[in-house]
């Protein structure tokens, strides 16, 4: 395997030159550059790094929205053989300053002052922070000498490009593909977040991985909304997609999806399942406005198309009768979602959370093949993933050529490849947890291979909820966080799966009590609190300052107070106190599953 990531990015700014590179909307307007004006922003960009001391194997982090200087960015760091360090624009001041901390970064790139904010007050938890790069300055003082502008920045490096031509290019050579790319900070189910170590030669295995399996092609378009941030996106999308010469135009936010892809026509979509869920669900709720006989061919179409795929999948030919029957419900239901999504989709990924066979049952009628897969930070993304024409519905398909799967004699899903990690960021301990002694990657997910070679994901070893939108987040540190309140006994986090997070909460009934006299609240027994509104409100304020102190995507979107404690004589504890949480979710399953219902009915 030769060459690195950022020789790639040369070789395709030399290829397609003029051509569109990359877009991004801003308040209504597509703002984009070329593949020249791509990669000369991109060498701008290092090169002023260089000048502020940046050097081979430095660390430099960035936190900011998708945006064009985000990819810029994140080639130029890596174009001067440093390391990209992100982080999600949603997390609180006291992680970005943990990452950029541990990380040792010596520059922080932000996107506006509100990012500054998060980290210009608690740089003594960044000691080898050196400056602060902002992209939109309005409301900063660049008279601090820890600013300077992302303008000022470019200019700096263009001034050196022009001093040393050449420079950028020799820099990119001297990379070797084991070399650091990127830090990517995951969310651990103890302890605070690690960063996974990813090389050159994992994101080129990556590569070599899909580029057997997956169509994709230089006139492909992609209109990305997934976080830059996250693994899959900047792997499989900005990576990949700059490999292979797809023209990307970023949407401007996630409520403009619909209307940013009708105007851009994809040919690729990168989603998780919680998009497609999102559609579907628009789908049913106006059918469900519409006359009973439109209902009723609607749910004609639905059973033509999961007949028709099913025949397809065993790779079976579709009978004549069957087929026509398809023509027609495509005319008359599938042809308004391909429409909805700008008529030139060819397959989307639903990735990083299981998705229904109903609805891939119905895009796969729509002529938009969903493709789902399997894979995790620690991977460089995917390990395996079902393909258009070798696919089976309940699996996450076969793996990847890049890497090897096999199932532990527990279960546990191992993974061994050029994509798998070396280990974490000043953290060799954790690394060796999960490593085999042999050098197999521990996942911490169940599964099996069936006789084809299919992967299918059949229960989580690990805690780590992975929400359908496909957030991984680590319940512990929320749980423990609750915990840090006095009103609060015992506290399980749910969300494997689903739109948002939960909870269920006992409390403990001394401070119940104590908070109620102080406010005046007669009672007999702590019990009784539970029946009073204006005591659900005192819980509720304790609930909400919880949340304060959450990224947005951590918070408890709703809860119920559980009016019995948990116990070891109740089932609910183990001997050493600990919270048996299946247990527990299955005891209040009816209580959870109220939690959801209004949203998942639409409401």
């Amino acid at each position: 395997m030769d060459g690195n990531l950022s020789r790639i990015f040369r070789q395709q700014a030399g290829k397609y030159g003029d051509r569109l590179a990359v877009e991004k909307r801003l308040q209504g307007e597509w703002q984009g550059w070329s593949w020249r004006q791509y990669y000369e922003t991109s060498r701008a960009i290092g090169l002023g790094l260089y000048k502020l001391g940046i050097r081979k194997g430095d660390r430099v982090a960035l936190l900011s929205e998708n945006r064009l200087e985000w990819v810029a960015s994140d080639l130029g760091i890596i174009g001067i053989g440093a390391c990209t360090v992100p982080s999600y624009v949603t997390l609180q001041a006291a992680e970005v300053t943990y990452i950029i901390g541990n990380s040792g970064s010596k520059v922080f790139i932000a996107e506006n002052g509100e990012a500054v904010q998060k980290v210009r007050g608690e740089t003594g938890r960044c000691p080898e922070l050196e400056k602060i790069v902002v992209m939109d300055t309005e409301g900063c003082d660049l008279s601090d000498p820890m600013l300077l502008s992302f303008a000022d920045l470019i200019r700096l490096g263009r001034e050196l490009e022009a001093r040393e031509p050449g420079l950028f290019e020799r820099l990119t050579d001297a990379i070797e593909t084991a070399d650091l790319a990127t830090l990517v900070y995951t969310s651990g189910t103890t302890g605070p977040p690690k960063g996974a170590m990813i090389t050159h030669r994992n994101i080129l295995a990556i590569f070599e991985g899909l580029d057997a399996v997956v169509p994709a092609y230089e006139t492909d378009v992609t209109v990305p909304f997934l976080p830059l941030c996250h693994v899959f996106e900047r792997v499989a999308g900005h990576f990949y997609g700059m490999k292979v010469g797809i023209t990307t135009h970023y949407a401007q936010s996630f409520d403009t999806i619909v209307e940013d892809i009708q105007a851009k026509k994809p040919t690729i979509i990168l989603a998780v399942p919680r998009v497609c869920e999102k559609i579907y669900a628009r789908i049913v709720a106006q059918v469900k406005q519409q006359p009973a006989w439109k209902q009723r061919v609607f749910e004609w179409a639905k059973d033509v198309g999961a007949r028709s795929g099913a025949l397809r999948e065993r790779k079976k030919p579709v009978p004549p009768v069957l087929g026509l029957q398809h023509k027609i419900a495509y005319r008359l239901v599938y042809k308004k979602l391909n429409e909805a999504l700008g008529g030139r989709v060819r397959w989307m990924t639903a990735a990083g959370a299981p998705l229904s066979r109903e609805i891939a049952d119905f895009f796969n009628a729509s002529g938009v093949f969903v493709i789902e897969g399997y894979g995790m930070t620690e991977t460089t993304a995917p390990v395996s993933l079902n393909v258009i024409d070798d696919y089976r519905f309940g699996t996450t398909g076969k793996p990847l050529p890049c890497n090897q799967v096999r199932i532990a004699p527990d279960g546990e899903i191992l993974v061994r490849g050029d994509n798998v990690i070396s280990g974490y960021w000043k953290m060799p301990a954790q690394a060796r947890d999960v490593f085999t002694p042999d050098g197999w990657l521990m996942t911490g997910d169940i599964g099996r291979l069936d006789e084809d070679g299919f992967l299918a994901i059949t229960d989580r070893k690990k805690d780590l909820i992975i929400t359908s939108g496909g957030k991984n987040i680590a319940p512990q540190n929320i749980e423990g966080l609750f915990l840090k309140d006095p009103l609060f006994e015992h506290v399980l986090v749910i969300g494997d799966r689903r739109k948002y997070l939960t909870a269920l909460i006992t409390l403990n009934f001394a401070e119940a009590a104590r908070l109620a006299e102080k406010d005046g609240m007669p009672f007999a027994d702590p019990r009784e609190l539970l029946d009073r509104p204006d005591f659900l409100a005192i819980a509720g304020r304790h609930v909400a300052e919880r949340n304060r102190h959450l990224a947005r995507f951590e918070t408890i979107k709703d809860y119920r107070i559980v009016r019995e404690p948990f116990s070891e004589r109740t089932g609910e504890l183990t001997p050493s106190l600990k919270l048996k949480k299946k247990v527990v979710m299955e005891k209040y399953r009816e209580l959870i599953e109220g939690m959801y219902a209004a949203s998942e009915n639409g409401q």
